[in-house]
């Protein structure tokens, strides 16, 4: 069964990939383990043993040693899963240079995909082998491509990057020009019946062919010339399918080539389908401000007390925040307190902290103990009382708007909020 990856899970795996890719080792110290579901731990942990063993050969002592206490590491992770989950398992571990020649320190990230991987791979290099990983925020849903013109009809799935063109049909529409003997009027009204019923022959095909996709995304429509839009504002297209249609391209051809330009043209018509749904989900937050229906609500504070009282139904992040939630505590007292504020300022936070007499009990032993990514522990609140999270770039108009005039933090709410 196909399970759609919700746009936090993206956002998590694009940015832990982001992470990774900017890693860099000296030589080929970077470990990157990738363990399809259904292989045995035992089987993966003796066959980095036998890898530990053969990295004893390294000529280089520094390098020597860093393969193998990454590998160490690696293991160490196994020994945590009593079974491979059932999207598999990735490990990246190695020696991550700080500054400078010495300052290496070895780190570990461990990832459960939110798809089934199936490569089986270890490999030690100079980066981290995140490539298979990355394939997966690829789009995956299958879209319908239907191209046509007066004389043919294409009909062509596109799943991922597999392209299965499905059926070619023929119009045996003659051209506009009359055969002899035919009056020009005559002709036309003949030639506009036999439109008609290859419009119609198209509709149904469609029909057989699409409307058997489970969770079609969307169909693309295009074709050479004007014909297309014919088609489209008629009613020959089945309404299921005539709702799913997301764009009309022009093309060239019909065909293969038609298909083949299409799909050229496609990464951009499904990275909008993405921006569209942005668009509808804060436009609905919006409207719900704009009318002061008491069914929103922004801003960090004010969407704190919604998620804490369960009221949260769509808690809408950017992506571009980029601040940090900080808990101060005091180790003499049940003093707390809580901070949010941007990484780069909490060294010059902390410092500041050092020797200042806790507000509760008066000892100076008032210190930072915890921090959390922002967008994490936002999404980790909603997720426990059932809400759902909703990533929103800032490559729309409403995206822009979401960060710039609300803070990048906004909800929509099953109930009211009241002001108490």
């Amino acid at each position: 069964m196909s399970v759609k990856r919700t746009s936090l899970e993206r956002f998590r795996l694009k940015r832990t990939l982001d992470v990774l890719t900017s890693k860099e080792g000296r030589g080929t110290e970077l470990v990157s383990l990738y363990v399809p579901p259904g292989r045995q731990i035992s089987e993966v942990t003796q066959m980095l043993k036998d890898e530990w063993g053969t990295a004893s050969n390294i000529k280089s002592s520094t390098t020597r040693k860093n393969v193998q206490d990454a590998i160490v590491k690696v293991i160490q992770r196994l020994k945590l899963f009593k079974t491979v989950p059932d999207n598999g398992l990735v490990i990246f571990c190695g020696a991550i240079p700080q500054n400078g020649p010495g300052s290496e320190r070895i780190e570990t990230y461990v990832i459960v995909p939110p798809e089934p991987v199936y490569i089986y791979l270890y490999r030690c290099d100079s980066r981290f082998h995140t490539e298979y990983l990355t394939d997966l925020l690829k789009e995956k849903e299958t879209y319908g491509i239907l191209l046509l013109d007066t004389s043919g009809a294409t009909f062509a799935t596109l799943k991922g990057r597999r392209l299965e063109i499905v059926e070619d049909i023929t119009s045996g529409i003659p051209g506009k020009h009359r055969a002899g003997g035919q009056s020009a009027r005559r002709f036309e009204r003949l030639r506009e019946a036999q439109v008609v019923g290859f419009f119609k022959r198209i509709g149904e095909h469609a029909s057989k062919i699409f409307l058997d996709i489970p969770e079609l995304k969307g169909i693309i429509l295009g074709g050479p010339g004007p014909t297309k839009f014919d088609f489209e504002k008629g009613r020959y297209l089945d309404y299921r399918l005539k709702d799913l249609v997301i764009t009309t391209v022009d093309t060239a051809y019909t065909g293969e080539q038609g298909v083949e330009e299409t799909v050229e043209k496609a990464p951009e018509i499904i990275k909008n389908i993405r921006y569209v749904e942005e668009k509808r989900i804060v436009q609905k937050f919006l409207y719900e401000i704009g009318h002061d229906t008491g069914l929103a609500t922004y801003g960090e504070r004010d969407v704190r007390r919604a998620l804490a009282s369960g009221l949260v139904d769509t808690l809408l992040l950017s992506e571009t925040l980029d601040t940090t939630r900080v808990k101060v505590e005091c180790s003499s007292c049940d003093y707390i307190e809580y901070k949010t504020m941007k990484a780069s300022e909490i060294p010059d936070f902390e410092q500041s902290l050092s020797g200042t007499a806790c507000p509760k009990c008066g000892v100076p032993t008032v210190q930072v103990t915890e921090q959390r990514d922002i967008i994490e522990e936002l999404a980790e609140s909603a997720e426990q009382t059932g809400a759902i999270v909703e990533m929103i770039s800032a490559e729309t108009e409403e995206g822009q708007m979401l960060w710039k005039s609300f803070g990048g933090i906004a909800a929509t709410l099953r109930y009211k909020l009241t002001n108490h």
